[in-house]
């Protein structure tokens, strides 16, 4: 196990640039380049499976597996809830992408 000097070592920001990423009693505002779009389209993705498990929820044909899907459901939910804490993702951040990638598809149709 690593000792007490260096969870101290970490703590003071000296561990990776932690210094120049905010970690001097600013609050993190996370990501704001496009490795945050990346995120976003991530956890859009999740959405997108997670409606298809909870679709599936309600279909017969799935019915003699609905104990595992209900378990599928509720870990993609705990992923998306980590994943936006990780990232600070706002709910809004999601629909607003949502809305302007379905504009795109309209205007280009």
């Amino acid at each position: 196990m690593r000792g007490s000097g260096f969870r101290e070592h970490m703590r003071e920001g000296h561990h990776r640039g932690g210094r120049h990423r905010g970690m001097e009693g600013a609050p993190q505002r996370g990501a704001k380049t496009f490795r945050r779009g990346k995120a976003i389209s991530f956890l859009e993705m999740l959405y997108v499976k997670r409606a298809t498990i909870k679709q599936q929820l309600e279909q017969p044909e799935f019915q003699s597996i609905q104990q595992i899907l209900v378990g599928e459901l509720k870990a993609i939910d705990l992923v998306i809830q980590e994943f936006c804490q990780l990232f600070d993702i706002q709910e809004n951040e999601t629909n607003d992408s949502l809305q302007e990638e379905d504009n795109a598809h309209e205007t280009n149709e």
